[in-house]
């Protein structure tokens, strides 16, 4: 027989997943299909977001009946490392031929993955992506490393991430163009479990239409960079979700009763601080990282967390902002982020004096700082 394997979190699981193993399927002339959502994976510091029964099931419904869909690295427990998945593949088909299936665009982690060797030895790596073939440098890393040429099954498919995915679940309303590419079965079952919702979605409530299109879009770009910095999924996108949560609230609500305004700030800079005051005494967030970034993602401040610095550049950049130079800094947010901060003041800055607007002290100072402690 022909069996392989396909694991990962699936987290949400979606179209291109299915895509993907059907695509291996015909092209392997596979007699059995084994998809294997993981415990916990290795390379995702924090966790999956749903529960892994949640993820199983998902599975389940999203795969049909061409696959097999197993619980067990669920059962085993700990982290769910793949040699040891794959020894359990050759101990249990010893005879058979036996794949390993990978998105192309794991191949580059493939050295950093736990006794890579031995997956080699228990099974056939495989990848599959919208490439013609594995970029050359790579595949002679791995003839290189492991004397192995990866064979790869190109697909007809769209990139699709996870990531925005639960996003734009977050955000029940702006967010439900963007779920297409789940199995409309598979968005009923999270509907009806309510996964990858945030209790702190009904501060939406207090914003217009156009400003919660925006915190969509500000949550969109912050939790597309926040893995690469190592900052949680979860705290990028409650900061995005409520950094403009008080922009129309009045100073005279009874939600700001007990606020008091800090001496000499612009109009245009106040609701940073009383955005951090309604999601700490109204929406109940207690993380003060969290608090932080929202306190300052107007303006700025010196000694900026690394949340702070991805809430002020994700709220100046996402994709509707037009000005002068924003596609560079929109790139330069991707490379790196401290010199995408001293330019993002800069500009700020020049734009404030050309305007004729008030230059708060503390953005002033805030660049200042970058200026003196950022290595770009």
């Amino acid at each position: 027989m022909k069996i392989a394997l396909f694991g990962g979190s699936f987290d949400p699981v979606h179209r291109e997943h299915v895509r993907l193993a059907h695509t291996a399927i015909d092209a392997l002339g596979l007699d059995k299909l084994i998809v294997m959502p993981s415990f916990r994976a290795p390379h995702k510091a924090f966790g999956a977001h749903a529960d892994g029964r949640d993820r199983l099931e998902m599975c389940r419904i999203a795969f049909g009946d061409r696959c097999e869909v197993s619980d067990e690295e669920l059962r085993r427990g700990g982290t769910s490392y793949t040699y040891l998945t794959c020894r359990a593949l050759l101990a249990r088909y010893p005879a058979d031929a036996r794949y390993l299936l990978v998105g192309a665009d794991m191949l580059e982690d493939f050295f950093t993955w736990r006794c890579p060797e031995e997956i080699l030895r228990c099974a056939t790596l495989v990848a599959c992506g919208r490439e013609t073939a594995v970029p050359p440098a790579l595949a002679e890393k791995f003839r290189a490393r492991f004397s192995y040429d990866v064979p790869l099954l190109p697909f007809v498919g769209e990139a699709i991430s996870s990531t925005a995915l639960r996003v734009a679940l977050a955000f029940p309303e702006e967010g439900k163009g963007d779920l297409t590419p789940l199995d409309p079965a598979v968005l009923a079952y999270i509907r009806a479990r309510g996964l990858y919702a945030y209790p702190q979605a009904a501060a939406l409530a207090l914003e217009k239409p156009e400003r919660r299109a925006h915190s969509y879009r500000v949550a969109k770009l912050a939790c597309a960079r926040a893995k690469s910095l190592g900052i949680p999924e979860e705290k990028a996108l409650v900061a995005a979700m409520l950094h403009d949560c008080a922009k129309s609230v009045p100073q005279g609500s009874p939600l700001l009763a007990g606020f008091t305004p800090p001496d000499d700030v612009p109009a245009p800079v106040l609701h940073q601080y009383t955005g951090a005051y309604l999601a700490e005494h109204a929406f109940g967030v207690s993380d003060g990282e969290i608090l932080d970034a929202i306190r300052y993602h107007a303006s700025g401040r010196e000694d900026m967390t690394p949340l702070g610095k991805l809430l002020y550049l994700a709220d100046l950049l996402e994709e509707a902002r037009d000005f002068a130079g924003v596609e560079g800094l929109r790139k330069l947010f991707f490379e790196d982020l401290d010199a995408c901060l001293r330019a993002a003041f800069a500009h700020q800055l020049a734009y404030l004096e050309r305007s004729g607007g008030p230059v708060y002290g503390r953005t002033a100072a805030a660049y200042e700082w970058a200026k003196a402690h950022l290595k770009c």
